[in-house]
């Protein structure tokens, strides 16, 4: 578990408090304990999960996937993942509440392009109406579009989860303006979701004024997943104080770390 840092506040989402700033998804390790292991080393407290890809219960002749991640210990989040319509996105939430009991906690995805799995927007913000509108707490992957941002936020949306890069291509953020304009803007929760690749990327987006940030591949895919999992829990902390600290100017020339003025020669 994250200790939080006594110079920060929690993150809120929906109302709930977490120490931890870093959300992780449970997909594309190579088993159920490398999962559970991986997710410990994170000090994550929320973990996503695809409920087209995963089992939760709807099968109950394999293994379920809740054994490594219980709902008693981490706060479960249902995601669309591989859906590119409003009603399939609609029908996989309402899937996930019958089935986690109620839970109305869910991320949004609902993707346009199966090359670059960039969010429909379109299509994003006709399935976050339906999903408000029937009382679930959305968190939203989009673009970096500021005006679709704040038409998400305006609608209700709990949290905005632009994308640094494509799912899974670990380039790290690829514009941080647009990132930092979303930020300066909304007054909900802006997370970095998707295009971490390692630490630094990590540590960026916490420097940007994330309030979090979610991945799964920049984990799962590491040579050492549980290593990277601990290195990316520090990465986030690192970000997180350094944006609380604030960074020195930037400066064209240099200035000496021992100024000469004042000494005895």
């Amino acid at each position: 578990m994250t200790v939080l840092n006594a110079n920060d506040t929690p993150l809120v989402i929906a109302g709930d408090e977490y120490s931890s700033r870093l959300l992780v998804g449970t997909g594309k390790y190579r088993d159920m304990d490398e999962t559970r292991l991986a997710i410990e080393a994170s000090g994550a407290e929320i973990v996503t999960v695809a409920v087209r890809r995963s089992n939760i219960g709807q099968n109950p002749n394999e293994p379920n996937l809740l054994e490594a991640i219980p709902p008693e210990k981490y706060t479960i989040l249902p995601n669309t993942a591989g859906c590119y319509t409003a009603e399939d996105a609609v029908r996989t939430c309402r899937l996930a509440r019958e089935l986690l009991d109620g839970h109305d906690l869910v991320k949004l995805e609902v993707l346009g392009d199966e090359k670059t799995l960039f969010p429909d927007v379109i299509q994003t913000l006709k399935a976050a109406e339906t999903l408000i509108r029937e009382d679930f707490k959305v968190m939203v992957y989009t673009s970096d579009d500021l005006l679709i941002a704040k038409e998400l936020e305006a609608m209700g949306c709990v949290a905005v989860m632009p994308l640094a890069a494509p799912i899974g291509s670990g380039l790290g953020i690829r514009n941080p303006y647009n990132i930092r304009f979303i930020i300066e803007e909304l007054k909900v929760p802006v997370l970095v979701d998707a295009g971490v690749g390692t630490a630094s990327d990590a540590a960026v987006a916490m420097e940007l004024g994330c309030d979090g940030v979610l991945m799964n591949t920049a984990i799962a895919a590491a040579q050492k997943p549980i290593l990277m999992a601990s290195a990316m829990k520090k990465a986030i902390e690192g970000g997180r104080e350094a944006f609380l600290a604030g960074r020195m100017p930037r400066r064209q020339y240099a200035s000496a770390s021992s100024p000469i003025d004042g000494t005895f020669f």
